[in-house]
């Protein structure tokens, strides 16, 4: 069962730090989207227990080869704030886990051996986006995480991914500060702050191999359809559909920019992800539109 009181401590402890609301997302076993909804840190709270109660219920999922496992589904959060900027920390070794440790407001296992660091800072509401996510990448990069999407399963529920059925582990708060939230000098005090990398070469534009100026998108419900089969769930691959979407919205003369946000508009898997997956996913799948076509449009 879910653990209520261990769910309602970790909503309290982000509101502390500055959080005035939540996107919340249900996954079930395979990673797929069951319902999605944004929610204000009061309503959450009195939905929460129909919430956990639903999500904690078994039913039969069917994995490939007639396999069916009975599990729930997965309680995710996104913490959101006009002031504070939340910077998330995943798949943390003991090490790293003990360098962030004093400027963290909040650290979890969401399995074992696997832990989690969060970081509230203040004082870059006011800086322009793009400093804002230089910044947060160079935390990332700092110590060693490339891969968090600033989403979050709730403290308190189970973690249904089939890699651990049929014992899901339980996510649980290991250490929390309430109030603490941090600066962008005393992160850099800390050594946390990865030195900032020189600006790259814009690309080329490259130009489109289509008729015209694109005016439409590719269906992605079409690169779904003809991607193979994922080997670790029943259906197609989605991250090969989402190279494929790229490559062929690239092809037809859209951006990178562009691309990775309309990628995010239709994968779930994208925004799941993140937008830095969206913009690695289309920055590689202009690397290859560039290679077949024999480098033309490449940098020099």
């Amino acid at each position: 069962m879910n653990s209520l009181d261990e769910a309602l401590r970790m909503l309290d402890i982000f509101a502390s730090v500055g959080a005035t609301g939540f996107y919340v997302t249900k996954t079930g076993l395979l990673e797929n989207k069951t319902r999605a909804w944004p929610a204000s840190p009061e309503r959450l709270r009195q939905t929460l227990p129909a919430i956990l109660r639903a999500a904690a219920a078994r039913k039969p999922c069917h994995i490939t080869d007639g396999l069916t496992v009975m599990a729930g589904e997965n309680v995710i959060v996104r913490p959101m704030s006009d002031a504070t900027t939340f910077i998330q920390l995943d798949d943390l070794s003991a090490t790293a886990l003990d360098r962030v440790r004093s400027g963290a407001f909040l650290t979890l296992a969401t399995s074992p051996g696997n832990h989690q660091a969060w970081l509230a800072v203040s004082g870059l509401s006011e800086l322009p986006k793009d400093q804002v996510k230089d910044f947060v990448r160079r935390v990332k990069n700092g110590i060693g995480d490339k891969s968090a999407s600033g989403a979050v399963r709730l403290a308190g529920t189970e973690n249904f991914k089939l890699k651990y059925q049929p014992d899901f582990p339980r996510v649980a708060i290991v250490d929390a500060t309430p109030g603490r939230t941090v600066t962008r000098e005393q992160l850099e005090a800390l050594g946390l702050v990865a030195p900032s990398e020189p600006p790259k070469e814009p690309l080329t534009p490259i130009r489109a191999s289509g008729r015209g100026r694109a005016k439409a998108w590719p269906s992605y419900e079409r690169c779904v359809a003809g991607a193979p089969a994922a080997s670790h769930h029943k259906g197609h691959d989605r991250s090969m559909a989402d190279f494929v979407f790229c490559m062929t919205a690239i092809d037809w003369g859209f951006g990178i920019e562009a691309t990775a946000e309309k990628l995010l508009e239709e994968s779930s898997r994208a925004r799941g992800k993140g937008r830095d997956y969206a913009l690695l996913t289309a920055r590689n799948a202009r690397l290859a539109v560039e290679k077949n076509r024999g480098g033309q449009g490449r940098s020099r």
